[in-house]
């Protein structure tokens, strides 16, 4: 999953984006409207953390340009204007949530999976596919039982095609989800991925194919023979 944190106070924007990304989320950093406003022209999110004092361009004109846009992205709303009538402003123009500072970094996180959930169309936080269990509020995977520990990649990789079973994920859609600006994914790193994670799920009756020219597709799982 990609994320933007737009955050003009240095501190907390830096906190929030480690926190982040240490939770295995590709995540992309400004501290001013504009260059918000310019990015989100450009590039596809899941979801935007948003302040809403910002410079050059405040957070609800931001938030105002992106709807117009049609841009479906996620928005939580994070700033110390905890008014009702910001409030009401904020999700009246598309705001799907909106918190104020201070914060508890736990409920930060529980309402950052929840909008992520719902912007994949799930209503589990738990997801199964045969011996495969993917649960969503501590983005962890087990096989038959069993914790498998996967690198940081690999993890957001499984992720997104669990998420999607059944439907073909480019690898433009993998990239475009599992990088931020800074990051580069080559085709052959998608294929040594995907790799390892076949390795790992077809003793378990779960297919990862290659669809040619296209990307990858999750199959459901085989029955046994």
């Amino acid at each position: 999953m990609r994320l933007l944190v737009v955050e003009d106070d240095l501190p907390l924007a830096e906190s929030l984006t480690a926190l982040l990304a240490s939770s295995g989320y590709a995540v992309d950093l400004v501290h001013d409207g504009a260059s918000a406003e310019a990015l989100l022209a450009v590039e596809v999110f899941d979801l935007v953390i948003l302040d809403l004092n910002l410079p050059e361009m405040d957070g609800l004109a931001v938030l105002q340009a992106m709807r117009a846009r049609a841009n479906a992205a996620a928005v939580m709303i994070l700033t110390a204007r905890g008014a009702s009538e910001d409030r009401v402003r904020g999700l009246d123009l598309g705001a799907d949530d909106y918190m104020a500072k201070p914060f508890d970094v736990r409920e930060f996180e529980a309402r950052v999976r929840s909008l992520l959930r719902r912007k994949a169309g799930l209503r589990s936080a738990r997801i199964s596919l045969g011996a495969l269990t993917l649960d969503l509020t501590n983005r962890q995977f087990s096989l038959a039982g069993q914790v498998v520990d996967l690198p940081p990649r690999e993890r957001a990789l499984l992720e997104l095609l669990v998420t999607r079973a059944g439907k073909v994920v480019t690898k433009e859609a993998i990239v475009q989800s599992l990088t931020s600006l800074d990051d580069i994914l080559s085709d052959n790193a998608i294929e040594q991925y995907v790799s390892r994670l076949r390795r790992r799920i077809a003793p378990h009756g779960l297919g990862l194919r290659t669809v040619r020219g296209i990307g990858y597709l999750l199959d459901p799982p085989r029955d046994p023979p």
